[in-house]
């Protein structure tokens, strides 16, 4: 596979369940970016902060499905639409988090790499530095469902050891993050729900005039899906 991601809209591969790093070919060996930090850069302080901070908005926000398997996965997004998506505990050892939506050519996974406090989608090509980083998972979803995706384009590109053009081509799937698929047992609560129509509705939530209560409740999900 081939990356080159420039803003919020991606390509991404299609094919069996197992999830795969983008811009990774068959037979590579992946770093491990779940901690990718050496010990130098590891900070205990600041990153178990920024891993409690991202899991406790993740628990709030509905469609974080846990440690569910990359074909339980697929099947809660087969009937979806597309851009439907989820996120879930990576099966991969060395990642935290994995991103399952549903595409054109149906469900597929990418893993959520984090490092330096920071969560991006996971790249081995040499257009990764270019990729974007979030302080946490709900952040990164907000960005590649905003309207930015547009006007800014990115691609990758599943495709054999040697690609044609036309293979690269005709392997090639754009992400669109549109709708999150709530977890059965865990759909929001109403007051969560509202939040989010507050959230979606004005840019400054917490000027709002509420009492304190409220406005703390806002804060603890500062995010509109």
């Amino acid at each position: 596979m081939i990356l080159c991601v420039q803003g919020p809209r991606a390509l991404l591969p299609t094919g069996p369940s197992t999830e795969a790093p983008l811009g990774m070919r068959a037979g590579t060996v992946s770093p491990p970016h779940c901690l990718e930090s050496t010990p130098s850069l590891w900070d205990p302080t600041k990153d178990l902060l920024a891993i409690a901070s991202n899991f406790c908005y993740l628990e709030n926000s509905g469609w974080y499905w846990g440690a569910i398997t990359a074909a339980q996965a697929h099947a809660a997004l087969q009937e979806a639409s597309e851009g439907a998506f989820l996120v879930r505990d990576s099966s991969h050892p060395l990642y935290m988090l994995t991103l399952s939506v549903r595409t054109a050519r149906g469900p597929t996974s990418i893993r959520i790499q984090y490092s330096g406090a920071q969560f991006l989608l996971d790249s081995s090509s040499p257009a990764r530095p270019s990729l974007l980083s979030f302080p946490n998972v709900p952040s990164l979803v907000q960005h590649y469902m905003g309207p930015g995706r547009k006007v800014e384009e990115g691609k990758v590109e599943e495709a054999p050891s040697k690609p044609s053009q036309q293979t690269v081509q005709e392997t090639s799937v754009v992400l669109k993050l549109k709708r999150a698929v709530y977890k059965p047992q865990g759909f929001p609560s109403l007051q969560h729900l509202t939040r989010l129509v507050i959230n979606r509705h004005s840019d400054c939530p917490d000027q709002l005039p509420l009492p304190r209560p409220l406005l703390r409740f806002l804060q603890d999900y500062p995010f509109k899906v």
